[in-house]
């Protein structure tokens, strides 16, 4: 990429643009055979009043004149100017980068000293922690370790769904039909059957309702036996998630959920009432949303009770206060797009300049090939560890079949089939449905996560038989510039680019896409090179790429939460 700004200024000598603009502009070729570098002429066309090629033409003849010793040539093509480099300068300052940047390599100080919060994961207290939460989960998880890379102080906050009317509903079930016992021994099993059987029953017994409604106020007005039964409720839930987290080894910086802004919510109302924001509307308090083309916000209903836009209102306050965050990411589902808009918007109306630093994350839906339909009250729904044991059981399967001898291969299952399903989560733009497909997803020979994995084991088995007296040897680079060496060389080069692509986009699936490319070239390399041989000088060469390229998978991966096993 320090070729890149050395084009750029090239360029500037030659064009209208600032070299800024140019390295916007100047992207990779599309193959080796086309050079390395290529600058688009279109843009200059209404300008400098020429047809591209001619542009690309008189610019190649000009720059040629005065071409520094890092560019081996320079042709027009169709209206691009293309530039060949040095392969050995390049191989040489790329190697070199990448094993002395370290574990460093890819990141950067752009987001030292402030601070992102990313809000994710947040499953509902009393329910299974189920397949509806893999993109918030895995998408918030993978942008927090982005950030952090990229030198910002990030906070994960796990805003549990932890108040609200199923509260009453539970407890209310709990009292008819209930057992200490045996919720105990089953857990969220046992809350999730009650809260089940509670609607059920509702809809002949309607009065279930009103009980339902009554503990939710003994809740709010702060009563000792409602508020013991739903904390241990919570207490019984965390059990499970922290589990599953462990297991996905994720960890939060915050599990402030939504009870905790409880008595934070009164001064949100009276603000919005001093600043002539509230509107009454038969009976509700609302907010006036219709200069901006939405829909009016409901912060109050009829009875008092506030709503998830006032909650969520307090919580922004709370957390301006708190971390004087320079970013705030929400990662939700796209079906919450207009919620977040209305009380964002909110927020810029009551003042606070800083709502435009609150951004809303949204991503598709997971679509599977069963065609089941996810819901909580019908009972239906896919666990998150059932979900996690039968990816982990599949490739146990799969590794049985082709390496039975595999040492630990149950942990390397666990490993692989793990990082098979957040890889699906994450390979296309976020906005997008997810296709979860078990034979896809698990294909190590597909662009998925078990594929990018082999690849780093398969580089760190080539490590293993590597003689000791290899390592000890200097790197002959001109060795490397052959075509399969130098596209690896040239991706390595890519990696923190992309790192800073995905963390300005807040899109994890650049990380994946990278990793499939940098694992396919790597791949041909290996098949089309001998890396071990009786020619030590060669081989130390190419082991010296060999383990460069097994760190960047394994950064990469670790960056989107997944593990590379060191044999599979």
């Amino acid at each position: 990429m320090i070729y890149v700004s050395e084009i750029a200024k090239l360029l500037e000598g030659v064009t209208p643009l600032s070299a800024n603009e140019l390295v916007e502009l100047i992207a990779p070729a599309p193959s080796s055979e086309m050079g390395d570098w290529a600058f688009p002429c279109f843009r200059l066309s209404k300008a400098m009043k020429k047809s591209p090629g001619l542009i690309a033409s008189d610019l190649t003849r000009e720059l040629k004149t005065n071409k520094p010793e890092f560019i081996d040539k320079i042709e027009a093509v169709n209206g691009y100017v293309n530039f060949y480099l040095n392969r050995r300068a390049v191989v040489e300052s790329v190697l070199t980068a990448v094993k002395e940047r370290g574990e460093g390599y890819g990141g950067s100080d752009a987001g030292a000293g402030k601070t992102i919060l990313i809000d994710y994961s947040s499953p509902n207290i009393a329910k299974h922690f189920h397949v509806g939460h893999l993109g918030t989960t895995f998408i918030g998880h993978a942008l927090y370790n982005i950030l952090r890379f990229l030198g910002y102080h990030v906070v994960g906050i796990n805003y549990l769904g932890d108040w609200g009317t199923q509260f009453g509903k539970l407890i209310t079930a709990y009292k008819h039909w209930g057992s200490k016992a045996e919720i105990e021994a089953r857990g969220i099993d046992g809350l999730m059957d009650l809260y089940v059987k509670f609607h059920k029953e509702a809809e002949s017994t309607p009065g279930l309702n009103d009980e339902a409604r009554a503990w939710m106020l003994k809740m709010q007005d702060g009563d000792d036996e409602s508020l013991n039964i739903w904390k241990w409720f919570v207490d019984l839930s965390l059990i499970e998630y922290e589990r599953v987290y462990k297991r996905l080894n994720i960890t939060f910086d915050s599990y402030r959920g939504e009870s905790y802004y409880n008595d934070k919510l009164d001064a949100v109302v009276s603000e919005l009432r001093e600043k002539g924001l509230l509107t009454l509307s038969e009976g509700a308090s609302i907010v006036d949303l219709s200069a901006y083309n939405m829909p009016p916000c409901l912060i109050l209903r009829g009875d008092g009770g506030s709503l998830y836009p006032t909650r969520d209102i307090a919580t922004a306050l709370e957390r301006k206060q708190t971390y004087d965050f320079y970013k705030s990411l929400y990662v939700t589902g796209l079906e919450q797009n207009l919620h977040f808009a209305q009380w964002m918007k909110i927020v810029e109306m009551m003042g606070y300049d800083w709502a435009k630093d609150m951004i809303h994350i949204p991503y598709g839906l997971v679509v599977f090939e069963e065609g089941k339909k996810i819901s909580s009250r019908g009972g239906n729904v896919i666990k998150m560890e059932d979900l996690l044991d039968k990816a982990a059981a599949k490739t146990l399967e799969i590794i049985n079949e082709k390496n039975p001898n595999l040492a630990d291969k149950e942990t390397v299952a666990e490993q692989v089939g793990i990082g098979a399903v957040i890889f699906n989560q994450l390979y296309n733009n976020r906005i997008k449905d997810v296709q979860f497909s078990w034979d896809k997803m698990l294909n190590f020979d597909g662009e998925t996560g078990p594929y990018a994995q082999y690849t780093s084991a398969r580089a760190n088995s080539v490590l293993k038989k590597t003689p000791a007296a290899v390592y000890e040897m200097e790197t002959d680079y001109s060795l490397l510039c052959d075509n399969y060496s130098y596209e690896v060389i040239k991706l390595l080069d890519l990696f923190p680019e992309r790192i800073a692509e995905a963390g300005e986009k807040y899109e994890p699936f650049i990380i994946s896409r990278y990793l499939v490319s940098l694992a396919q070239a790597f791949n041909k390399f290996y098949h089309n090179n001998i890396i071990l041989s009786d020619d030590l000088t060669l081989s130390a060469a190419r082991v010296n790429l060999t383990i460069r390229v097994r760190d960047i998978l394994k950064r990469g991966l670790g960056l989107l939460g997944i593990a590379a096993p060191e044999e599979m």
